[in-house]
């Protein structure tokens, strides 16, 4: 599965310069960290779900380029933070800036990512856009909150863990979608669809995130990197929930107090896959990507939504 790249080419391209020009500092020290950052980016799904939210809806103007680079901004800043929360010395296969610049340089380079993301959206009068992705990142915040206070406890409710997902990266996703759509409509209702469809896409892309923590592949995430660090994902969930109680205590312990033992944390990940924890999970990934296909349907069938179909079918099937 490829990504429907073709579909928004040039918006891309165009997108690239005004992104660079977005987050460009007069500061020597701060321009070179963020010529760092733009050069090492992602794959940038989210501003692909915007514009082609933006596309499916209408026509791509400079609110919707201010959208996509707001978008990246915020999702830049909170990784900033992430890593120096994580104390994370890698970010997609290199060195994260926490590793080369430390820890002050990179929460103030968070910081100064936010204010830029606030200050694009001001200056242009974009106060739904600002609204839809500073709600975002409210949720994003409480979603990682959340997720600290139930690893002390070992909470086991899928509940819970459908609501933390559903924050801390759903929200992002979802906003992106329903930025892009706003952008290009200033329809109310149809912002909503597409937030609503953002979310069960966004729902999937986590939790087929959280299935490559027990894969065998090199695919850029330790293994069982999710169990060193007490985090509760959805594998884990079903299987702690339906296993015997002998065998629950021991993966408890493990978590607990041998999280950094591979051999144990091999034991926890075997388990798992024995207990069907993996056919779980990839079932409930796909209940949340069909949802998110039938709030697309409501739209009308051309390129844009089948491009948004494939671009959900590539984040449920990525092999990284």
């Amino acid at each position: 599965m490829t990504l429907p790249v073709d579909l928004i080419e040039n918006e891309l391209k165009t997108f690239e310069v005004k992104f660079k020009s977005a987050v460009s500092s007069q500061a020597p020290m701060l321009d070179r960290i963020m010529r760092y950052i733009v050069k090492r980016k992602g794959k940038q799904l989210r501003p692909m779900f915007v514009f082609l939210s933006a596309k499916l809806c209408g026509e791509v103007n400079e609110s919707t380029y201010r959208a996509a680079s707001l978008v990246e901004v915020l999702h830049t800043a909170t990784l900033m933070h992430d890593d120096v929360v994580d104390d994370s010395m890698e970010r997609r296969g290199f060195f994260s800036v926490y590793a080369l610049w430390k820890a002050k340089a990179t929460v103030l380079i968070g910081d100064y990512l936010l204010a830029k993301g606030l200050l694009l959206s001001l200056d242009h009068c974009d106060y739904r856009v600002l609204h839809i992705l500073s709600d975002a990142v409210r949720k994003m915040s409480e979603g990682e909150l959340l997720q600290l206070e139930k690893a002390r406890n070992l909470n086991l409710d899928e509940n819970i863990y459908y609501d933390i997902i559903r924050s801390k990266t759903a929200s992002l996703v979802a906003s992106a979608c329903a930025a892009g759509a706003w952008s290009t409509t200033n329809n109310e209702e149809v912002t909503e669809k597409m937030r609503s469809f953002g979310e069960n896409a966004g729902m999937a892309f986590q939790i087929k995130d959280d299935l490559f923590d027990y894969a065998s592949d090199n695919i850029g995430k330790p293994t069982g990197n999710d169990i060193k660090e007490k985090k509760l994902t959805l594998p884990l969930i079903y299987t702690l929930n339906n296993t015997d109680k002998k065998t629950r205590r021991k993966i408890i312990f493990i978590i607990k107090n041998e999280n950094n033992d591979k051999e144990k944390i091999k034991y926890v990940i075997e388990k798992v896959i024995e207990c069907g924890g993996i056919d779980y999970t990839i079932k409930k990934m796909n209940e949340f990507k069909q949802r998110a296909i039938k709030v697309l349907h409501q739209f009308p069938d051309n390129a844009y939504r089948k491009g948004l179909e494939d671009l959900v079918n590539f984040v449920t099937e990525r092999k990284y």
